[in-house]
């Protein structure tokens, strides 16, 4: 009698497409995996509503003063730990204001921690540790049920903070827990239950849009420009002055005398060139208006009046 196979969660299901992978040339292989990869942005696109509806809360609690933890085990907390670690050089932000975390600490950003993802007491303790009142966790678990996870998830809505869900299965238990879920429906991997693969890029791109959009929201972004980044080697020194460039059609020369009199900050350089106002001025604007560069424009354009 043949022994039933209990049916698995979606991102553990075999992909019958990849079935007689190990056959394939170099070549079939690549291009059934940009076949696949292909339909990963549609299925985040069916998770729109959701990921918005998460985002404005993530907003929310920002303007008031709350930071942003992302935490997951795995492929899905390394995610969490890089878009996090992008957000201060790229939006000039402080390095509390979105920060990662992974199951086994950060010893498994380069290696697997054996049963690290298993200790759900674990991460209910990583998030008394360091979570406060206003913050927002983002839960991050490609099946949706990773214990760590859950438990970090668990204790943060014990204190009363914003709780948000990434994964890639439906109805999963992380959905259950949190207030705000995503689940983003890429199906079977290429490689069975190999989740850094579609759903990985899946959680990037979600991860993607979480950061960027509130930093857009925050003021950090001006039209699509970065004029938040920090400047901290020869190529972001040369985008800065791009940027204020791009920003005001000052030419290079004015744009390089500028930048330097604002000491290197771009948005300071840029009010200066717009309104011919002084470096103090500009600095003191951005300060009025709490750091939120479209903000400063609009308060300085009011002056004129």
């Amino acid at each position: 009698m043949t022994q039933q196979i209990k049916q698995q969660p979606l991102t553990e299901q075999r992909n019958n497409k990849s079935q007689h992978l190990d056959r394939l040339s170099v070549h079939e292989i690549v291009t059934l995996m940009n076949e696949e990869d292909q339909t990963v942005a549609l299925s985040v696109r069916e998770a729109l509503p959701q990921i918005s509806i998460a985002i404005e809360a993530v907003v929310r609690a920002m303007k008031l003063g709350g930071r942003l933890y992302y935490i997951g085990a795995g492929t899905s907390g390394r995610l969490g730990v890089l878009d996090a670690s992008e957000c201060p050089p790229t939006f000039g932000v402080d390095t509390d204001l979105v920060n990662g975390l992974i199951a086994g600490g950060e010893k498994a950003i380069r290696a697997a921690i054996e049963n690290a993802e298993d200790n759900a007491e674990a991460g209910a303790r990583t998030i008394a540790d360091i979570v406060r009142e206003g913050d927002v966790v983002v839960g991050i678990t490609a099946n949706g049920a990773a214990p760590y996870v859950i438990g970090a998830i668990q204790e943060a809505n014990r204190m009363g903070v914003t709780t948000i869900g990434i994964s890639c299965n439906q109805d999963t238990p992380l959905s259950s827990t949190v207030q705000f879920p995503i689940e983003v429906l890429v199906g079977p991997e290429v490689i069975t239950g190999s989740t850094r693969l579609k759903a990985g890029t899946a959680q990037k791109m979600v991860l993607n849009m979480i950061s960027s959009t509130a930093m857009i929201q925050l003021g950090k972004v001006y039209g699509n420009l970065m004029v938040n980044m920090r400047a901290t080697n020869k190529k972001l020194r040369e985008r800065a002055i791009r940027v204020i460039q791009e920003a005001t059609g000052a030419d290079e020369e004015t744009a390089r005398r500028i930048g330097s009199e604002a000491k290197g900050d771009a948005r300071v350089a840029i009010l200066m060139i717009m309104f011919g106002i002084s470096q103090q001025k500009a600095a003191g604007m951005l300060v009025l208006a709490q750091d939120h560069f479209g903000e400063a424009v609009k308060l300085l354009e009011q002056s004129r009046i």
